[in-house]
């Protein structure tokens, strides 16, 4: 009996308690901010990029990204900037788009006109317009170079540059490096012959 007295009394204490909490919930003043206790998780010291911090050994806001890291969304690219890797790159990895698949190549050529274009040309011969403006010419895409280099070499000068090439991993998304890839070899293909099928 005495167990079910003191029962009654600590759930007669808990209903009056979320009744109270409700209450004071529902008619609160939603202008007046809640009591916080922990204030600095609320508002943490928040610090400019270039700006120093003390949280840090080095004092610095921005932090280096740890080796070996990969941004979401991107696969990691394991070959350094060197000719043996892209040789490698060269001999590892295919284009995972169907030289035939148009969508793919409509999305190539649309790759090509706003990142390519402007230094290699319309054609691939070299010859963009900042080149018409004095910068030094590329190499030419249709060249016996370029026609013999493989699909993963290409991949490798696109994402980590080559030369006067910066790379374009920043910009492009590999799917779309592939996809420029496509176009480049639709460029080398050799015009058919008139009159012919």
């Amino acid at each position: 009996m005495r167990q079910a007295r003191a029962g009654l009394v600590v759930a007669a204490i808990a209903v009056v308690s979320i009744l109270f909490g409700l209450r004071s919930i529902l008619a609160r003043d939603r202008s007046v901010r809640n009591l916080e206790i922990f204030t600095e998780m609320a508002y943490s010291a928040g610090y400019e990029s270039m700006s120093p911090n003390p949280h840090f050994p080095d004092g610095k806001t921005i932090q280096p990204v740890m080796p070996g890291v990969v941004v979401r969304g991107n696969e990691a690219f394991r070959y350094a900037p060197t000719p043996e890797d892209a040789e490698r790159a060269g001999r590892d990895l295919t284009n995972p788009f169907a030289a035939g698949d148009a969508a793919a190549l409509a999305r190539g050529a649309v790759v090509y006109g706003r990142f390519c274009v402007v230094c290699h040309g319309g054609d691939g011969a070299g010859r963009g317009t900042v080149v018409e403006r004095g910068m030094i010419p590329p190499p030419s895409l249709l060249a016996v170079r370029a026609l013999e280099m493989k699909d993963g070499q290409m991949l490798h000068v696109l994402t980590l540059g080559q030369g006067n090439m910066a790379p374009y991993a920043a910009q492009l998304e590999p799917e779309d490096r592939w996809k420029a890839i496509l176009h480049v070899r639709k460029l080398q293909a050799p015009a058919p012959a008139e009159g012919g099928r």
